[in-house]
């Protein structure tokens, strides 16, 4: 019986900032930045670009990816700050997230080095292109609620929390597929496919999709197939993902940030009419058998399967909202307390319409009080938590907790 979780495509090492509102707001009048020029959207050639669009994203509390132009501009910004090096890459994350629930993974990597070797989870079984060590380090910017960074001529506070990834990474732009990835399918009870994102030639994308489709092609029939979307830095070249792997995805994810993008419009996470449209024509856009979209309020899978993924909601909210109140420290004896935390009253108000007015099924998130919240990875912990419930992984993980999961996602109905 297939058993394993393949995880890819790619891992990063991230560079994540300690955040200090004194540090932005000193390095904004060093180099003179006003409020009328903050945008998200301005090319990433240097320091000054980078505080900009950070700043920019803070206003409105946002969150996103964004290339630049070099590592060194990554290295430099790094340096004003307090740093912990960690690992990134939804796979990786992901990995981690069922790590400490005693569900160990197959990593695809495109990328290795001793800060991957030695912060990578023992349980974790490694497929990996790379043919020798690099390190081009991603940036994670994670801001809080309520900070206040001063420019030369105004301030700006955040509405909201969220977190920002800055990366110029060679080996994950050009995300070379691993010649025995076919081989690791050929178990898989599920396979996570993340990371296409980050590519920006055309060409080598269809090329590796060519690969990658090859490589899945030793799938069991049965075997699950979750794709995340992101924060995909040209977004034409993710009609090409879809166009070539929308036909074998089973499950297709995405948070508020990639919702409004396709949209192109917001989209007010608590209002029941408006969330229902949003789904719908999303949904239109990406016709997944189950379309999947995770917020601070609400996760709700979408589609003629929807239902058959409600232990899955359940399981990722859960883990994501322990991971959000305690970050990597989390154990699965924190996921049982996580569950006696109380539901968020909007989000339940938006699942229910959700629910009586399309093909879906949601869970309302939790209410979660904590002075350091972790907004980094947690939507790749979301999907570790999702993938916790497949049948596989729930036997290692214990069939009691996967009970668990099942009264709280009827509870919460």
């Amino acid at each position: 019986m297939a058993e394993d979780l393949v995880l890819g495509l790619g891992g990063t090492v991230d560079y994540e900032i300690r955040w200090d509102a004194a540090v932005l707001s000193a390095l904004a009048r060093e180099h003179g930045i006003h409020l009328g020029e903050l945008t998200t959207t301005t090319p990433i050639i240097d320091e000054r670009a980078l505080v900009v669009t950070v700043l920019a994203f803070l206003a409105t509390g946002g969150g996103g990816e964004r290339f630049v132009l070099s590592s060194e501009i990554v290295e430099r910004f790094a340096s004003h700050f307090a740093v912990e090096v960690t690992l990134g890459g939804t796979g990786v994350r992901a990995g981690i997230a069922l790590d400490r629930i005693g569900v160990p993974t197959v990593q695809h990597l495109v990328s290795i080095d001793d800060n991957v070797r030695r912060l990578l989870p023992a349980s974790m079984r490694v497929v990996s292109s790379a043919t020798h060590d690099t390190l081009d380090p991603h940036l994670i910017v994670q801001y809080p609620e309520g900070t206040t960074v001063h420019l030369t001529d105004a301030a700006v506070t955040a509405p909201a929390s969220n977190r920002l990834i800055f990366a110029n990474d060679a080996p994950n732009r050009e995300m070379a597929i691993a010649d025995d990835l076919g081989d690791a399918l050929a178990h898989a009870a599920a396979f996570l496919v993340s990371g296409f994102n980050t590519m920006q030639d055309a060409a080598l994308l269809e090329r590796r999709l060519v690969d990658l489709e090859a490589a899945m092609r030793r799938l069991p029939a049965d075997a699950l197939v979750y794709y995340e979307d992101a924060g995909f830095y040209q977004r034409e070249l993710s009609m090409r993902v879809r166009a070539r792997l929308l036909d074998r995805i089973d499950v297709y994810g995405m948070n508020e940030d990639e919702l409004q993008e396709y949209l192109s419009r917001p989209v007010d996470l608590l209002s029941p009419d408006d969330v229902v449209v949003a789904l719908a024509e999303v949904h239109g856009l990406i016709p997944a058998p189950a379309l999947v979209v995770h917020t601070k309020y609400w996760a709700i899978a979408v589609g003629p399967t929807a239902v058959r993924h409600r232990v899955g909601l359940e399981s990722a909210v859960r883990t994501a909202a322990a991971r959000y109140r305690l970050g990597d420290a989390c154990t699965a004896a924190d996921l049982d307390d996580t569950a006696r935390l109380p539901r968020h009253g909007g989000g339940a108000a938006v699942v229910a319409a959700a629910e009586s007015r399309l093909s879906a099924a949601g869970v309302p998130a939790y209410v979660v009080d904590t002075a350091h919240p972790t907004t980094i990875g947690l939507g790749d912990t979301f999907v570790g938590g999702f993938l916790a419930a497949v049948p596989a992984a729930a036997r290692i993980a214990t069939a009691a907790a996967l009970e668990r999961a099942l009264d709280a996602a009827s509870t919460a109905r």
